[in-house]
């Protein structure tokens, strides 16, 4: 069998002088992920990467936390099974320090775009597995180590990156939205739940970003972005637009908030006539 956890420790370079504690990036091999895992590198944080897949992508992520001289490590892990986060948490906080971030990234598309009214069931397990199921219980998981640390990290926040489909509909992809607009509530459940113990909690719901995930639509929101119909910014987002929110949030320099949703995606969920 595949060995479910894998990890790669590597450390160089300066520290600087802030040292934020150790940051969970789940779904962080590229992309947002891996945006995200280097702005939060240059915050200070420690980083553990956590993807399904170990890969060449994977190693340009840990080399760019590297580049800030921060802790990088990589742990193979598929969140969508509950039994296995209690040891990969306990791996990362050995190896790292307190937990003070967990960035829940992770999520997967439809397999294919079509009509709502022929969902299968299989598909839409799936989709509920990793983007909802898996995310809530991880964000319980990690709540309860954070409020059980003898030594807390200084900053304690759960951010989740939903969708701007936790709003917008698109019946042609219509579980996924389902699966975001489910993890919209979690957030706001968690903020709730966790706000008098100092633990701050976010939601980000990312426009049109360009990643792999959505190259099969680069040509048909071409377009509409550029003409400003869909987008009033004119152009693609870059996952370092989510990463600079999230860095920002993680930091603690909005000490204000939590339970609060922060639409980055150039102005596209605007309401509009």
């Amino acid at each position: 069998m595949p060995r479910e956890i894998s990890e790669r420790t590597a450390l160089s370079g300066s520290e600087p002088k802030e040292i934020r504690g150790a940051a969970i990036v789940t779904g962080g091999r590229r992309g947002i992920g891996r945006a995200i895992s280097i702005a939060l590198a240059s915050r200070g944080f420690d980083v553990a990467v956590v993807d399904i897949v170990e890969d060449d992508e994977a190693e340009k992520t840990i080399a760019g936390i590297r580049k800030h001289g921060r802790n990088a490590a990589f742990y193979r892990s598929d969140i969508s099974r509950i039994s296995t986060h209690d040891d990969l948490l306990e791996r990362i906080e050995s190896a790292q320090g307190p937990l003070g971030c967990l960035v829940n990234n992770a999520g997967i598309q439809v397999s294919v775009r079509g009509d709502l009214l022929r969902v299968t069931e299989e598909s839409f397990d799936r989709l509920i597995a990793v983007n909802l199921k898996g995310t809530f219980f991880l964000s319980i998981a990690a709540a309860r180590r954070m409020l059980a640390a003898a030594a807390p990290a200084r900053e304690r926040s759960i951010i989740t990156i939903t969708s701007a489909n936790a709003a917008l509909v698109s019946p042609e992809k219509g579980p996924y939205g389902i699966s975001k607009a489910g993890l919209s509530m979690a957030s706001q459940q968690l903020a709730v739940r966790l706000a008098p113990e100092g633990v701050r909690v976010h939601e980000i719901r990312p426009g049109l970003i360009a990643t792999d995930m959505t190259k099969d639509v680069r040509d048909s929101y071409g377009e509409a972005i550029s003409s400003g119909r869909v987008c009033p910014m004119r152009r693609w987002g870059e996952p370092e637009d989510i990463a600079r929110g999230v860095a920002t949030l993680a930091s603690g320099d909005m000490p204000f908030s939590t339970g609060d949703i922060y639409n980055i995606g150039g102005g596209m969920q605007i309401p509009r006539l």
